[in-house]
């Protein structure tokens, strides 16, 4: 497995572009500066198989709309999120305006536990808390996980925007807290960590293990 990591926007999100054998990727939250983002899937010599979206929030995924129409290929976002993904309510002023919707339609993650996408598989884990429709892409074989929003490196998502639950939240660490501690884990912000850094410093996850 490949994972290219492009720092976009003024959230400065983590967007993974992930590929196997076959050049084909998963672009994991494209959200923001879609040119750059087409720009590193070029000079990788990559096709697009599909977008994967963690969660719904605008900073995630206001370039999906403009890659798409460059690089078109479905998208995945839980139908929890997608709810209000494109609408007024998500566009965080003055960074981000209202993400614009890929003409297709949207496939739902939660669907199946298991995915193969080009030579790449994963599992889709629901880790709802941050937002209702919150997931996390595991490849166990590469041990490999993308948090999103949900596990940062020393901390967790926020849980005081609309849909954020802390008793939730807590229940989806204990969650990723039972995966093997050399996963590596690939968050929406900041630096890559792994499960077991985060079960020995990350209080947070410390008390959802309890």
């Amino acid at each position: 497995m490949n994972v290219e990591t492009v720092i976009v926007g003024p959230f400065e999100v983590n967007c993974y572009i992930v590929w196997g054998k076959e050049k084909q990727a998963l672009v994991i939250d494209p959200g923001h500066d879609a040119a750059s983002l087409e720009a590193a899937l070029k000079s990788n010599g990559l096709t697009v198989a599909a977008y994967l979206l963690t969660h719904g929030h605008a900073d995630h995924l206001c370039a999906l709309a403009d890659l798409h129409a460059a690089c078109p290929a479905p998208f995945y976002i839980h139908a929890e999120d997608f709810k209000w993904a494109f609408g007024q309510q998500n566009q965080i002023q003055p960074y981000y305006p209202v993400p614009g919707k890929p003409a297709t339609g949207f496939i739902q993650p939660e669907t199946a536990e298991h995915w193969t996408i080009a030579d790449l598989s994963f599992q889709c884990l629901e880790t709802p808390g941050h937002t209702k429709g919150c997931v996390c892409y595991y490849f166990e074989q590469e041990k490999v996980i993308f948090t999103g929003d949900t596990l940062f490196k020393g901390t967790c998502g926020r849980t005081d925007l609309p849909g954020g639950d802390g008793r939730v939240l807590a229940k989806s660490l204990r969650k990723l807290a039972a995966l093997p501690d050399d996963v590596t884990v690939y968050a929406g912000h900041n630096e890559s960590t792994t499960i077991g850094c985060e079960k020995r410093t990350n209080f947070f996850m410390q008390q959802a293990a309890r």
